[in-house]
């Protein structure tokens, strides 16, 4: 393998492995928000004592988050010194405003939150607790800015040549707001709020199935459940809105989700299928000319085909395009039936009756996670071989002196060390749930839930 090839997985891999954190550190935080909310206007100790456990496995997430996200920033000059000369001054715009906007603001408020909770007033603590979940989504919104320039570039010149040319902002809010940017940030948080939720949803599955703590774990499980019942059906909406956007701004793109070649045909959306890059076919099961009325609105508008794109102008990688994207959609499906059909349960008043439901929703907590990593695969992948869209190719990206075995070596170690840190993460992390919510110096007797006329929301 050569060094882009090479430093194109190891990026991937950092991102990757990353991008499992942030997601339920926005989630979670929403949560949080919500518990202690709760509790401030119940006064009940049992929102207390959820409260206080979930911030413990937020600060976990939060930390593991910090530290693997500081490898990436490395890998652009490392790497990328092509790409970062071209994307500099877009880039370094975006990140300086989550230095101000995200970064000042989390960090101002997380030693209030992790450490002050007997040190401050209750409303003082909420107040830095929204602050802290306001931080994690504003950080999200300037990273996502930043990398749909990529997708879609506006608010720009470029100037020099050659390895010289690099992007000059010229409207720094037509950067911000380009084409793509507030569709995939919706797309974003919304699947950070079912990783948060789901991670909620699991663990005091778990509790219930073991008959432990069962009044906090009911009375979480039914929060999570509210929070992951509206993120799924709002991903079906900011799903199909990022959708038409790649149709319109990306149309490769969108023909490599579907593995659609012929532009003189309308297309079908497949459920399921094969693409075969080399006889440019695809087979399995769709639905006719679905593809078609959910651009067009109609069922006899063609849709532009790979085969209108110049070979070196399409994503090389059709079928692990395809794949990705469909094993991103329906896991989607699938978590919007299980919430649904955990919300009829509720309503029937049959919620915790059927263990086969906990045993699902326990194990649930992969589906979120592997739909993100699905879907950014899909983004970033589809794009090739651009890493700027219509702009600078990905080959023409990389650090000029850089040589294969180098990444060879870095990405190895990136490996094993990061292997290391995510077994610690899941030791800690499985540590803090085996503990539980109730802590020894501040034992709550668990109690029965009250009524719902005591408590609507319940």
């Amino acid at each position: 393998m050569d060094a882009v090839l090479l430093s194109r997985i190891q990026f991937a891999f950092t991102v990757a492995f990353h991008y499992i954190y942030p997601p339920l550190s926005i989630g979670l935080g929403v949560v949080l928000v919500i518990m202690e909310g709760l509790y401030l206007r119940t006064g009940e100790r049992i929102y207390e004592q959820m409260t206080r456990f979930w911030i413990r496995i937020f600060a976990l997430i939060f930390g593991i988050g910090v530290a693997t996200g500081i490898v990436m920033e490395f890998e652009f000059g490392t790497n990328w010194a092509v790409y970062s000369r071209y994307v500099g001054d877009i880039f370094g715009s975006a990140l300086a405003a989550e230095g101000i906007f995200a970064f000042a603001l989390e960090s101002g408020f997380l030693g209030i939150l992790l450490f002050g909770w007997n040190r401050v007033s209750p409303k003082v603590h909420f107040f830095s607790t929204i602050m802290v979940a306001l931080g994690s989504m504003f950080s999200a919104i300037w990273i996502v800015v930043a990398n749909s320039w990529q997708q879609t570039p506006a608010g720009f010149k470029i100037e020099g040549t050659g390895l010289n040319a690099r992007a000059v902002v010229t409207d720094f809010w037509e950067m911000v707001f380009n084409p793509s940017s507030m569709e995939r940030l919706a797309h974003v948080l919304v699947g950070s709020l079912l990783a948060g939720s789901f991670l909620v949803l699991s663990v005091n599955a778990y509790y219930l199935l073991k008959k432990r703590h069962e009044a906090i774990a009911k009375a979480g499980f039914k929060i999570a459940l509210v929070v992951a019942t509206v993120a799924g059906l709002m991903q079906l909406f900011t799903g199909h809105r990022s959708a038409d956007g790649v149709a319109k701004n990306q149309p490769a793109k969108l023909a490599a989700f579907e593995g659609h070649y012929d532009s003189l045909a309308v297309a079908d959306m497949y459920l399921l299928g094969w693409v075969d890059a080399r006889k440019e076919t695809i087979s399995g099961i769709s639905i006719p000319k679905g593809l078609t009325y959910l651009i067009h609105g109609d069922f006899t508008t063609p849709v532009k085909g790979l085969k209108s794109f110049a070979p070196n102008d399409r994503p090389s990688a059709v079928n692990f395009v395809f794949q990705t994207y469909h094993i991103m959609v329906s896991i989607g499906m699938a978590l919007i039936g299980l919430t649904l059909l955990a919300s009829f349960l509720w309503w029937r008043g049959k919620l915790f009756d059927h263990r086969w439901l906990l045993q699902v929703f326990a194990w649930s907590v992969l589906l979120p996670q592997i739909a993100n990593q699905m879907g950014w695969y899909a983004a970033e992948v589809g794009r090739q071989p651009w890493v700027v869209y219509g702009l600078l190719r990905t080959s023409d990206a990389l650090s000029q002196a850089l040589r294969a075995e180098q990444v060879l070596f870095s990405l190895i170690l990136f490996t094993v060390v990061y292997a290391l840190l995510f077994a610690l993460f899941l030791y800690l992390l499985n540590k803090k749930i085996k503990h539980g919510p109730v802590d020894d110096a501040h034992h709550v007797e668990e109690v029965p839930l009250y009524s719902k006329r005591d408590n609507p929301i319940l």
